[in-house]
Parts: structure tokens; sequence; C-alpha cells
């Protein structure tokens, strides 16, 4: 029975099952409409389609009883309608439903919204023994509510003036218990090995030891001798995340005085709306922001219940941030290949077609919403570097923490081997080189003449995080349901030489070899 028919009906009080109104198999999907994929498993007793209806249901307009007001409004243009079901190969009792919302239950440039909304209470149903939220597909007419990142990737490029390579970057060692003057002094000596970011790790915010507006001083202090000694734009990642929203805009308002490009927040710790605010400060202000994503384990890396970290991208894309924390692939921290690039591609590009082998789901466009450069941190180090710049291109920033400060030289010598590394890499690539095939040989030559880089080499040599996965993509052999164009979207997957949007450029770029201050590298 249709949401319209059921209201139009004299009232019976009592339970219905949901499926009555809520299952639509030969529902169309509206262009407007956003459409989520839900992994869900059924408790054993429960039919999937009622199930999935229940998802729609609560998530929209129902709830557990027929209630008298359900007369008062027209039901059908205000439900979600699951409009396909299909059992997931190799995972028993597992099913991926497709929702389609009507656009009217979401608020006007909240992500806040639809998060309450689609990830509400549904997630701790009993009759769901676990659910999570794989994909959605935001509607452009949705998408255009929201302001998106401050600045995107060409607009920060010409601000730091810096071009044709990744940017790179380091979290401050020790991350706890440090002193401000101390802690400068670790920032400057990354910058001035050829680094162009240091970063405030994610529980950096105002500690006994180290409060921040001292944190600040010190660190912009650093920055500020660093460009002057190098000529380069150089900047530190000044975590603004706090107990409140005035504080948090107390600080980012103290950076912007001090003459800091960036600043950075937690947006899953923080919350959406104190992110959506401070998104919005910095595009008033002209501040890059850098974006952490703590927390994001926690709700993502379970493959049968919660929220894929691409939703969680994708909320950020309409919230705003220049960079985003993606994974590595390589290093220490969860994330698959292929889905890590996926995301990637959603932060980056205008349009990223649907393609189930990446754990895409739906097509999504962007409309001109500016991009966010892909983070890649944790765990990586110089013998990383030829697999990182094949896997996220230029455009990217690449995060040497413990790969710079836990050099046997020092700090500094640990930086300058990170950027005679990349800078090697990306030279090597622009020549035609395969750095997937010819990464070591390409290092080991760069090291001849960077004593820096011949010691890094030697000390992580043997050092590697060789883990499976534990979330990977389910690739099902059938259309993506919900797609907006009749054609299947499976043919307009990029080739496979292509898919990772790697930027050739022809420019020529020479190599830093030893000292940073010998170089005539300025990247303008």
């Amino acid at each position: 029975m249709s949401g319209c028919l059921y209201a139009r009906t004299v009232f019976e009080a009592g339970v219905r099952e949901y499926r009555e109104i809520y299952w639509t198999p030969g529902y169309r999907p509206r262009e407007t409409d956003v459409l989520a994929a839900f992994r869900l498993i059924p408790q054993p007793d429960v039919p999937p389609e009622e199930a999935a209806a229940a998802v729609a249901a609560e998530s929209s307009t129902a709830t557990w009883t027929t209630v008298w007001t359900d007369r008062l409004t027209t039901l059908e243009r205000y439900q979600a309608r699951v409009y396909d079901l299909e059992p997931v190969p190799g995972r028993e009792s597992q099913y991926l439903a497709y929702i389609a919302y009507p656009l009217e239950l979401f608020e006007e440039g909240s992500v806040t919204s639809m998060m309450a909304s689609i990830t509400g209470n549904v997630f701790g149903f009993k009759a769901i023994r676990a659910l999570r939220l794989e994909d959605l597909r935001i509607p452009v007419a949705y998408v255009k509510t929201f302001q998106g990142p401050p600045n995107g990737i060409q607009v920060e490029r010409d601000k730091l003036n810096k071009y044709g390579r990744p940017l790179l970057g380091a979290t401050l060692k020790p991350k706890l218990g440090l002193s401000a003057r101390n802690y400068g002094r670790a920032c400057f000596e990354l910058l001035r090995g050829g680094l162009d970011f240091t970063k405030d790790d994610e529980n950096i915010t105002s500690q006994p030891f180290m409060r921040w507006s001292d944190r600040f001083e010190f660190v912009m202090e650093a920055v500020r001798k660093a460009e002057q000694e190098t000529g380069e734009r150089k900047g530190h990642y000044l975590n603004v995340t706090a107990a409140d929203c005035e504080q948090m805009l107390e600080r980012a308002e103290f950076a912007r005085q001090l003459g800091s490009p960036i600043i950075m927040h937690d947006y899953l710790v923080g919350g959406f709306s104190a992110h959506t605010t401070l998104s919005k400060w910095c595009r008033r202000n002209g501040m890059l922001l850098h974006v952490h994503r703590a927390l994001h384990a926690v709700v993502d890396r379970q493959k049968d219940h919660g929220i894929h970290f691409r939703v969680l991208a994708k909320w950020l894309r309409l919230a705003g941030g220049d960079h985003l924390h993606t994974g590595t692939v390589v290093g220490k921290l969860e994330g698959d290949r292929e889905a890590t690039i996926g995301v990637v591609d959603l932060l980056r590009e205008d349009f990223v077609p649907a393609d189930r082998s990446r754990g895409i789901y739906f097509d999504q466009e962007w409309a001109s919403l500016p991009a966010v450069l892909p983070a890649a941190s944790g765990g990586i180090h110089v013998w990383h570097m030829p697999a990182l710049v094949e896997i996220f291109g230029d455009d990217s920033v690449l995060q040497f923490g413990g790969g710079s400060a836990g050099h046997p030289q020092g700090s500094r010598a640990g930086a300058t081997a990170n950027r005679v590394a990349l800078e090697a890499c990306v030279l090597a690539r622009n020549e035609g080189r395969d750095l997937a095939a010819e990464g070591p040989e390409i290092l080991k030559q760069a090291a001849r003449q960077s004593p820096e880089l011949a010691a890094a080499l030697d000390t992580w040599r043997e050092i590697r995080f060789d883990f499976e996965a534990v979330d990977t993509p389910d690739v099902i052999a059938r259309d993506v349901r919900g797609a907006a164009r009749a054609a299947d979207p499976l043919d307009s997957r990029p080739a496979a030489g292509g898919r990772h949007r790697v930027q050739q450029r022809a420019r020529p770029l020479r190599p830093l070899l030893g000292d940073v201050e010998a170089s005539a590298v300025r990247h303008r």
C-alpha cells in the first residue's frame, strides 16, 4: 500500500509491517533524491524486505505503530523508499538495501541534518543484527546548498606558490609532552630541512605542559625563520579543536593574527556543526583548513556495522576542508588500495562514476564544488615514496612524522631525505619511468648524491606493514542500482592506466640532492 493511500484510509490503530508501505521495488529514483546503499544483516526470523523497509521507514516518516497524525500530511511525498535489495555474494544473510530519500527531508547546507536522518536510531534496531551505510548519492540540487572547501586545491597552490608535486608534511614527535619552545624548535628543523608543512597531532589542544597560545607563538616564529632561510612558503597546522565553538574561533583568530596560512580541526571529534562554522570562517578570512579524522576507525573500520569512510569523506567535502586524512595504503593504518583510491577521487574530482571494484555504488557529481587534497599520513618512510606518488599523484599531501624525526642524523636530515626522495620520484615519473617497477632503483640513484637519503634508506630498509585489509569492496556483477542515468555506470569506468588521476605534468623539475640551501628549486 502506498503512503498516500494508507493516509487516506480510515485510521486503524495497531501495528503494520513496514514493507506494506516502504518496500517499493518498482520505484525509479528521481534526480533530486538522496540515495543510500546500506549493508544489513537481519535477525534470523526477519525477512530482508521487512528489515530494509524498517530502515527506510524509521529514517524518514514512520514509527513502530500506526498514528492518527499520519492523516494530517502526505506521506507519499516524504517517505523514504527501498527500491532494490540484493544479497551480498559470499556473505551469508547479508543484503545491500538501496533506499531513496526525498530531498525535502533535509535542511539546506546541513550535514548534521543528513546525519541525524539517515544514521539516526535505525542503527540500534533489535530486528537488525548489523547495519552499515556503504555509500550515498548526494544530488546536485543538494550539493549546491553547501559552501564546500574554504579554498580548494588551485587556490591553495597559488597561495603557497608550489606546483608540480605533492606537498610534504610531518606531525611533530613526540606528539605530547614537549614544551612550547622545544615544540617550535622541532618545527623549525623539519621545515628548514625541506618540508612544506608541519602539524599538530589530533590530541594536541591546550594541555598543562603546552598551552595553545604559547604553542602558536613559538611555532609561527619557527615558520617565519624557516621561510627566511629557504625562500619558500611554509606553514604549520595549528590545531584549533577546542571544548566549545567560542574557544575554537578564538584560537583560529589568533592564528590569523600571527600570520599563519593554515589551521587544523578534528572534524569528527569536534562535530559537523562546529566544523561547518569553522570552514565558513576560513572562507571569510582566507585561511587554509587541514582536517584530521580522529575517531573515524571507531565508525568505519568494521565491515558489517557503521559508516564507510567514503561517506564521511563526502560529508567533509560538503561541510568544507582543504586537506583530509585518507590513509596511506602502504603505511601502518588500515586502508584497502582500491577503496582508498576511490575516496581520493571523491575528494578531488568533479564527477566520479560508480565503480563497485572501488566500493563506489553511485555516480557522484560535485557541480564545481572545490576539491580537497588527500593527506597520506601514518607509518610511512622514504621507501614508500614511489608507491605514494603513484597512488596519490601530485594533488596530495604526504606526511612523514616518524619518517622524518626518526632519522639517525636528526629531524632536519630526515626532512631533507624525504624531499630528495619525493623530487627524484616526481622527476622519474615525468620522464616516463615506471615507479612501481623502478622505485627502489630510483631512490638508490638519488641517494648517491644525498647522504641524508642514503641513511634513511638504510634505517628503514626492512620496515613494512603488510597486513590484510579488514574492509575490502564487495564486487557484485550487476548494475549499480539507482544510477540517475539509464546507461550502465560500469561502462564509464576510467581506464586502468588513468584511474588514479595522477597528473602527468611535463614541466622539468630538478631533484633536490644534498643540502636544501644549495638548491635552486623554488617551485614557482
